[in-house]
C-alpha cells in the first residue's frame, strides 16, 4: 500500500546497548553498570562498558543509517551523561555528545527520534530506592527539561519513557533487570512512579520545546495474550490498562484495585497525581515481538504477598507453552499479534495515532566471507533470511491494520547494531549490522540491504 511522505521509516537502539564509554564525558554510573558487574547477573559476565562503541563511533553509525535511507533514527539519551552528580548542573560534556548525534543525523537528512529513559537510571538515584522513590520521578523530569532547553529546537520525536513495564515489573517485581529487587507486589509503587515521571517528563517538555512541529510520545511493550479469558483480562489488566488508562484516560481501572487488594493498597497514588499523568501526547509508540498463551490453575491468587513475581497478583495463571516457531530468545513468532494488538488499541484508544517504535527478531547470525562476483575480492556478509521473513510477515501484519482503519505512523525496526542484549550480555544478536565484538567492525546484513529496498519503494509487503 502506498504510504504517506510523514510515514517514518526507522531502526532504533538504546544508550547503556550501544555507547560504552562508560567512564568517559564525565558520565556516572547507572543501575545497569551495577547490576551487570555483579556476579550471576548477566550470561558470561557481559556489562555495557564498552558495547558496541558508538559513543566513539556515532558517524560510522550515522553513515550506515543514510546508507539504509531511514526517515528517522531512534536513540536513547542517557541520564548519567547529562546530570553525573545528584541535583548537580548539567554536564556539558555529556550534552554536546548528543547534541553532536542531533546534528550529525540532521545533517544526513534523518529526522532525531530522542527516548530520555531507556533503563540506565544514575545509581545515585538507584541509592535511594530508584522507582520506589517518589522523588525519582521529578528528578528525572527535571533532567528531560534540561535536554529539551538544549535540543528542542531539533528533535523531530522526543519519547518519555520505554517499555516501563520492563522497568517496573522486571526490575523491581522481579530479578531479571536492574535492579533486580525480586519484591513482587512493591513493583506496582515503581509502576505509579513511572507513569508519574511520564505525566511529569511530558510537562517539562512541552515547555522546553521550541521546534513547532516537534511530537512527543511514550513507548509501551503491551502484553498480547491469547487463552483463558479470565486469566487474559487479568494479565490486561496488570500487564497493559495499569499504563494505558492513566496515561491516555487519566484513571486507574477500579478492577485494577479490586484484583490486587491482597497485595497492594495502592496509597502510594497522592492527590492530583493523576492529573499530572494525563498529559497530552502526540503519539503511542508499540514495541512488538511475541504473545503469550494463558491458562488458570488451581493454584492461589496471592500464595506468597512478597514472592519475586513478574505479573504480581497472577500466581495462579500459567504461561503455557506457545505454539510454532521461536526465535532465538525463545518467543514465539506471531504476527498476526501485532495485527491483533494494533487494532485493540486503535479500538480502544481511538484518538492516539501509533508508531511502531520495536519491532525484531535475534537470530543466531554467522559472519561468513565470500568471494564478490563481480569483483572477485573476499567480503564479508551475513545471510539471515529467517529475519528477512520474520520482518516481511510483521509489516505486512502493520498493513493490513492500516487498512483496517489503524492510524499508523512509523516502523521502526529493532535493532540497528547487534549490542548488549541486557541480561543476555552479547548471545543474543538483534541487529540488522553485525558486529564484531573483538573488532567492532559492522557488517550489512541481508537484512539491512532487504530494509534498505523496502524503504526505497515506500510501501509495505503484501503477503
Amino acid at each position: 500500500m502506498p504510504l504517506s511522505k510523514d510515514f517514518m521509516f526507522g531502526t532504533a537502539t538504546a544508550s547503556y546497548q550501544i555507547e560504552g564509554a562508560a567512564n568517559e564525558g564525565g558520565r556516572c554510573p547507572s543501575i545497569w553498570d551495577t547490576f551487570s558487574h555483579e556476579p550471576g547477573h548477566t550470561v558470561n559476565g557481559d556489562t555495557g562498558d564498552v558495547a558496541t562503541d558508538s559513543y566513539h563511533r556515532y558517524k560510522e553509525d550515522i553513515a550506515l543509517l543514510k546508507e539504509l535511507g531511514v526517515d528517522a533514527y531512534r536513540f536513547s539519551i542517557a541520564m548519567p551523561r547529562i546530570v553525573p552528580t545528584e541535583l548537580g548542573p548539567t554536564n556539558e560534556e555529556g550534552i554536546d555528545f548528543y547534541e553532536r548525534v542531533v546534528d550529525e543525523l540532521l545533517a544526513n537528512g534523518i529526522k532525531p527520534c530522542a527516548t530520555l529513559y531507556h533503563w540506565d537510571l544514575p545509581q545515585y538515584l538507584g541509592d535511594k530506592g530508584g522507582w520506589l522513590n517518589r522523588d525519582t520521578a521529578w528528578r528525572v523530569a527535571d533532567y528531560a527539561q534540561r535536554v529539551a532547553g538544549r535540543l528542542g529546537d531539533r528533535v523531530d520525536t522526543w519519547i518519555t519513557l520505554n517499555e516501563p513495564w520492563c522497568s517496573s515489573y522486571l526490575s523491581y517485581g522481579g530479578t531479571e533487570h536492574a535492579p533486580g529487587l525480586g519484591g513482587g507486589p512493591v513493583a506496582f509503587e515503581a509502576v505509579h512512579h513511572l507513569n508519574l515521571a511520564h505525566g511529569l517528563m511530558a510537562q517539562a517538555l512541552r515547555s522546553a520545546i521550541t521546534k513547532q512541529d516537534a511530537k512527543l510520545a511514550v513507548t509501551l511493550n503491551l502484553q498480547f495474550n491469547r487463552g483463558d479469558a479470565d486469566a487474559v483480562h487479568r494479565a490486561d489488566l496488570i500487564g497493559n490498562r495499569v499504563f494505558l488508562d492513566p496515561m491516555l484516560r487519566g484513571y486507574y481501572p477500579e478492577e485494577l484495585f479490586a484484583i490486587t487488594k491482597g497485595i497492594c493498597d495502592w496509597d502510594f497514588i497522592k492527590d492530583g497525581d493523576l492529573e499530572r499523568i494525563h498529559q497530552p501526547i502526540d503519539l503511542l509508540g508499540i514495541n512488538y515481538y511475541s504473545t503469550g498463551l494463558l491458562a488458570m490453575s488451581d493454584r492461589p491468587q496471592f500464595p506468597q504477598s512478597t514472592a519475586a513475581s513478574t505479573f504480581p497478583g497472577c500466581s495462579d495463571i500459567d504461561w503455557l507453552p506457545t505454539p510454532g516457531e521461536h526465535t532465538e530468545m525463545g518467543w514465539n513468532i506471531d504476527p498476526n499479534g501485532l495485527y491483533d494488538m494494533l487494532v485493540r488499541v486503535h479500538n480502544n484508544y481511538p484518538e492516539m495515532p501509533m508508531f511502531i517504535t520495536e519491532n525484531g527478531i535475534a537470530c543466531a547470525d554467522e559472519l561468513v566471507t565470500e568471494t564478490d562476483p563481480a569483483t572477485g575480492e573476499p567480503v564479508k556478509a551475513v545471510h539471515d533470511d529467517k529475519r528477512i521473513a520474520y520482518l516481511t510477515k510483521h509489516f505486512d501484519a502493520a498493513r493490513r491494520a492500516m487498512e483496517a482503519g489503524v492510524d499508523l505512523r512509523g516502523y521502526f525496526v529493532w535493532s540497528m547494531l547487534d549490542n548488549f542484549e541486557w541480561a543476555f550480555g552479547y548471545t543474543k544478536r538483534f541487529g540488522i549490522t553485525y558486529v564484531d565484538y573483538e573488532t567492532q567492525e559492522r557488517t550489512a546484513k541481508d537484512s539491512f540491504k532487504w530494509y534498505k529496498q523496502l524503504i526505497a519503494s515506500r510501501e509495505l509487503p503484501v503477503l
